[in-house]
């Protein structure tokens, strides 16, 4: 199999992993050869309540013995996405009560850039250097990091930015600004998060001068913060949310939500002014309302937050300068790129599955299932440390 995935399978990078995999169950992915990995990332922060969760799968099979695709997204009342938008604005802010269903983090950006526009009448859109939205045209010209993007270019137009934390740069936010998209702690730059109440300053200014606030909750959402949202942490109401990743519980799916006042506006002047086939896909959205159920029916995003504090304990090394992120969004910050790669590529040969952040080349992510046990969490970071302890005898 390994050799039709390189021939006929577009790859994203020159060294892809090339696990063959054979099932995958709770907090563990199998190969093909019968070896076990305990799964450090979950697709990237995606499969939030780990794999095969018997309350998701059910969902997403007695769906499937119901109805699967039947309209273009907004014209017919589903259940599941009906149920789920219902649920979710019983969990947000009174303002924050309609949702848009799309099929990925990255549309959802695009949706939440253009409803900015269509809110203000203006152009100019602000993101944050080292920021990661989504990789489709509009939200690549939001990230913040030139080396990926130089050779796409031109992007859209009238895009600037500012450096995370620094409240001076707050002063480009103007009247000319239709909105600022942020990540509400920073992914692909490290897992940074706010400092000096930061995000409330963002929400002060952006008041001031008439311009959209969107918070970008693709990584930080669904309870790995120890809050079902990551701006929940910071006594801050964004206008708009972006989200995807752990909303699906492993499936793709992304939303954007705002008031209905402006969510309104993509119906008229003109109508269509956002569309999707797939939007809403009842298999999906059940997915996602089972995902969400279980979230908050459950006491797993205060665990989130005593699993961290095991995590900070146990990952204790000469190699490891800080752990950063909160809640099961860790990054565990090493000195050099070299040492990260070797740390991720030796855990995967002693079982332990750990990934790369896009722009922090010294950051080791660990984004574990919300259902991680203590006991894995402790097996886990048993392999990291063994693992380093092998590097430093080494050099």
């Amino acid at each position: 199999m390994i050799n039709d995935f390189y021939k006929y399978q577009a790859q994203t990078s020159p060294y892809p992993l090339g696990m063959e995999v054979s099932h995958a169950k709770g907090s563990y992915i199998y190969d093909t050869q019968g070896n076990a990995y305990l799964d450090f990332v979950a697709g990237v922060s995606a499969a939030s309540l780990g794999h095969q969760h018997p309350r998701v799968n059910g969902a997403i099979i007695d769906q499937l013995n119901k109805y699967s695709h039947v309209m273009v997204y907004g014209e017919y009342a589903q259940h599941p996405a009906t149920e789920f938008c219902r649920l979710l604005a019983q969990h947000l802010p009174e303002k924050l009560s309609k949702t848009y269903l799309v099929n990925s983090g990255t549309e959802a950006t695009e949706g939440a850039l253009k409803l900015a526009r269509r809110v203000t009448g203006r152009s100019q859109l602000i993101s944050c250097f080292n920021a990661y939205h989504g990789n489709t045209m509009g939200s690549m010209s939001v990230m913040g990091f030139e080396e990926r993007k130089q050779i796409f270019r031109p992007l859209i137009p009238d895009v600037d930015f500012i450096t995370f934390n620094n409240e001076e740069d707050l002063l480009k936010i103007t009247t000319k600004t239709a909105g600022i998209i942020l990540e509400t702690i920073q992914g692909g730059a490290g897992f940074i998060q706010p400092h000096n109440d930061f995000l409330k300053k963002v929400r002060q200014r952006c008041d001031e001068v008439g311009a959209v606030m969107i918070i970008d909750e693709i990584q930080p959402g669904f309870g790995r913060t120890g809050k079902l949202f990551g701006f929940q942490n910071y006594d801050v109401v964004p206008d708009v949310i972006v989200m995807g990743k752990g909303m699906g519980g492993g499936m793709p799916v992304g939303a954007f939500t705002a008031s209905p006042e402006m969510m309104d506006l993509l119906s008229h002047d003109p109508k269509l002014g956002h569309i999707t086939t797939f939007g809403g896909h009842p298999v999906i959205a059940a997915a996602c309302l089972a995902t969400l159920q279980e979230i908050t029916e459950t006491d797993i995003m205060a665990q989130a937050l005593e699993k961290e504090k095991l995590f900070r304990k146990l990952l204790v090394h000469p190699l490891i300068k800080e752990v950063r992120g909160e809640g099961l969004m860790l990054a565990a910050m090493t000195e050099s790129a070299d040492i990260t790669n070797k740390v991720i590529l030796r855990c995967q040969e002693k079982g332990l599955i750990l990934f790369w952040l896009l722009f922090e080349g010294t950051a080791i992510r660990i984004t574990p299932p919300l259902t991680i046990s203590d006991d894995e969490i402790i097996a886990g970071c048993g392999i990291i440390i063994e693992v380093m302890n092998e590097v430093v005898a080494e050099q």
